[in-house]
């Protein structure tokens, strides 16, 4: 059965106002025309909808059923396209972010709030977790775009450079690096070191940098908060990405940019290759690359 969205307001309008010259004129159709839509319909559903005398159009029984689902359809056709304007207009969408935490607690609130005080109506998910997650999150689909340290190009994703970070040493401000005019690897040796778990970029561009030459670890962990705090109580010192340095404006620390070898972090656009984003995604992913951080290396 063929029926079209077409088929269903000729027959609504009918049904309103019983009579075939209005109808037509309702649905900007001759009458022969319409005439002929409606007895297609009713050749296509294999029944009388109306009963005609020179006076009088009613439904029949039949057409009385057949009303009940075309006011259903016509309905959901209308609150589909309303949906489709308000997504065009970006009254309404949804789009979902990847991306590092540094970035997602320092640099995303900023964005987010001018991108929500110009679409209210969009609603934005964030998962601020580790580059791997954030290319995990792009590639099955739960996330439309990522920030990672990642250049993660394939047949599935391709990658745009981002910005760049750098890195900076943090201690407290009565430690003797504090002091130091310039700082190298040797002089972080004889420290006890807080470093960031493995699998963090941070950890990675760290190692990278200080090949085959080891730090004195004092303990691993996952979040850049928790460095900041054993940081801040004297027991280590650690190296972090300057988008990070939020978490260390701190009362009694001290940051000083590195200038070590290969001690530059690139950050990434990630989105899947070939596939176009919502409105609301692209809305979002064009405002990013506006507002992105400036390159904040040593």
């Amino acid at each position: 059965m063929n029926i079209s969205a077409r088929d269903i307001q000729a027959f609504l309008a009918l049904a309103e106002v019983r009579n075939f010259t209005r109808a037509a004129a309702r649905c900007h159709l001759s009458q022969p025309a319409f005439s002929a839509l409606i007895k297609a319909l009713e050749d296509h559903v294999g029944l009388k909808l109306f009963d005609r005398s020179t006076r009088h159009v009613l439904l029949t029984q039949e057409g009385e059923r057949f009303w009940l689902s075309a006011q259903r359809i016509a309905e959901e056709l209308e609150d589909c396209a309303k949906a489709m304007r308000d997504t065009a207009q970006l009254a309404r969408g949804h789009v979902a972010v990847a991306l590092l935490p540094s970035l997602a607690a320092g640099w995303l609130p900023g964005v987010l709030a001018q991108f929500l005080a110009r679409h209210p109506g969009v609603e934005v998910a964030v998962q601020d977790v580790l580059s791997e997650p954030c290319i995990t999150a792009v590639a099955q689909g739960e996330a439309d775009f990522a920030l990672a340290a990642i250049r993660a190009d394939t047949p599935e994703l391709q990658a745009e450079p981002f910005c760049r970070d750098g890195f900076h040493l943090v201690c407290r401000d009565d430690h003797p690096l504090a002091q130091q005019a310039e700082i190298g690897v040797p002089d972080l040796q004889p420290w006890p070191f807080v470093h960031l778990a493995r699998h963090s970029s941070v950890r990675q561009y760290l190692d990278v940098a200080l090949f085959p030459q080891t730090l004195r670890t004092l303990v691993e962990v996952e979040q850049l908060a928790t460095v900041m705090g054993l940081v801040q109580a004297g027991l280590g010192i650690s190296v972090v990405p300057a988008l990070s340095l939020f978490h260390f404006d701190k009362p009694g620390l001290c940051t000083r940019a590195l200038q070590l070898p290969a001690m530059e972090r690139q950050i990434y656009l990630v989105r899947r290759r070939g596939r176009s984003l919502s409105v609301a995604a692209q809305a979002l992913y064009r405002l990013m690359q506006d507002m992105r951080p400036a390159c904040v290396t040593a």
